[in-house]
């Protein structure tokens, strides 16, 4: 008798898709993992943690399991910098050179290293930060949930940001705002161009029905990023859910500033409500600030200079972006491939495994196309996606409720692609014949060497 072990103690929400997913499967759904050679074959479909990842390496025609063993150069953002850094410069003419904001990634455990920094790794951008009136944006490459991004524009504002940060290691108990974080306990962090000129909708415009809320008169752009959600399986297939969110920032966007009230104590101090979009740090807030990117389509533009608000976000610019996400997103998975210290291992594939990643993209506003390259993404485009972060488990319980539906609609699909062909008897065969579930789409079918299939 085949067997899933389900396992997500902080997660209910994914531990009830699941299940529901695996419903028509003739399995059972255990709670902890069985003995060895209690069932015929055993699915794994748990947190990370509660994996046992060296049974999925001796076992790939008795065990699947829904993570990667070996996947930092994806959702370590550091990691994914120096993986991407390596593959343009190997590959001059990759889409991922216009579609990655520049980063630099840094080790730093003292705000005293910085002086050092600046005269070697950091010299480019010390060298910006002293020249230019660009705004960069830190983000630490193991946190999640917008914890410890701050904005700068100076050598000064990026040194008060680390001071902050060591205050608050000294003294964990009281940390400094709701987004802080302990430099000593982190370590490593990136510094990537803050997107000056981002797409700006209202979400509020529209209903999700479709029916118009407000005029265009008194409609005010805020920012947002797009969460889409992909499929890996194998070594290697990856899939993208067309079902894109748009999730918004809380108030309306302004060019980043430092706040009215600062002072020479805190020349970092940046309002960061117009510019953060994660919905984690708008509780508050409840859905409000998620829709559906097609539920966008007829919005007007508020962003670049567009100012008589004449101009409307289409369908056509919809599927554009979906097409770039899922170009942008294969050409990371070919980066990452390359670097196989980091994801899986060239010399031992695992073509029993599948995993589910959140992929956050920004959409900048291009007001001055230019002409396409060769392999350019999309350069004659007004909109271009750009790669925020790759997220593993990812937090789906921040949809909402009003979107549940395409959440249980995610995990059948993920089912039908990556479960269901390891079930089946003829499972090569089968899953070469998979039909394609509705709502994704197949952006990348590449075969790892060494790999062996079922």
């Amino acid at each position: 008798m085949a067997a899933a072990f389900v396992s997500w103690p902080s997660a209910p929400l994914t531990e009830s898709l699941v299940k529901r997913a695996l419903s028509n499967l003739p399995i059972s759904i255990l709670t902890s993992l069985p003995g060895p050679h209690k069932c015929s074959k055993l699915l794994q479909w748990s947190t990370y943690d509660a994996i046992d990842h060296d049974l999925t390496n001796r076992n790939p025609g008795y065990v699947l399991s829904s993570s990667y063993t070996i996947r930092k150069a994806l959702i370590r953002k550091h990691y994914l910098a120096r993986c991407i850094h390596s593959y343009l410069t190997k590959h001059l003419d990759t889409c991922l050179k216009d579609a990655v904001p520049r980063t630099w990634d840094l080790e730093i455990s003292y705000v005293d290293e910085l002086d050092e920094m600046w005269s070697d790794q950091l010299w480019d951008l010390g060298n910006e930060l002293d020249t230019s009136s660009q705004w960069w944006i830190l983000k630490p490459g193991m946190a999640d949930r917008g914890m410890g991004i701050r904005l700068f524009n100076s050598k000064d504002s990026l040194y008060q940001i680390f001071e902050e940060f060591e205050e608050d290691s000294e003294d964990e108990d009281h940390l400094t705002t709701d987004t802080s974080v302990i430099i000593s306990q982190l370590r490593h962090f990136v510094v990537q161009e803050y997107i000056p000129c981002p797409l700006l909708l209202d979400p509020n415009e529209k209903s999700p029905s479709g029916s118009v809320l407000k005029s265009s008169e008194i409609l005010q752009g805020h920012k947002f990023h797009l969460r889409a959600y992909f499929v890996a399986s194998g070594a290697l297939k990856l899939f993208m859910y067309d079902r894109v969110l748009a999730l918004f920032a809380a108030v309306p966007y302004v060019n980043p500033t430092k706040r009215e009230d600062d002072n020479d104590i805190a020349p970092g101090d940046v309002d960061l409500a117009p510019h953060l979009t994660n919905t984690s740090l708008q509780s508050d807030r409840g859905e409000e600030g998620v829709r559906l990117l097609d539920e966008l389509s007829g919005c007007h533009i508020l962003s670049g200079n567009n100012r008589d608000r004449r101009a409307l976000f289409t369908a056509e610019d919809i599927e554009n972006l979906k097409v770039q996400m899922s170009t942008v997103l294969a050409e990371t998975f070919k980066a990452a491939l390359e670097m196989p210290i980091y994801f899986q291992s060239c010399s031992q594939p695992l073509p029993n495994a599948f995993e589910l990643y959140g992929v956050d993209f920004l959409v900048s506003h291009n007001q001055t196309p230019s002409l396409p390259g060769l392999n350019s993404l999309a350069n004659s485009a007004m909109f271009q996606v750009k790669l925020l972060e790759i997220n593993s488990e990812p937090a789906i319980e921040l949809t909402g409720r009003r979107l549940h539906g395409i959440l249980e609609d995610l995990f059948v699909a993920i089912e039908e692609v990556a479960v269901l062909p390891f079930f089946r008897q003829n499972a090569v065969l089968n899953a070469e014949g998979l039909v394609v579930p509705r709502h994704l789409r197949k952006c990348l079918e590449t075969t790892v060497r060494g790999f062996g299939g079922w």
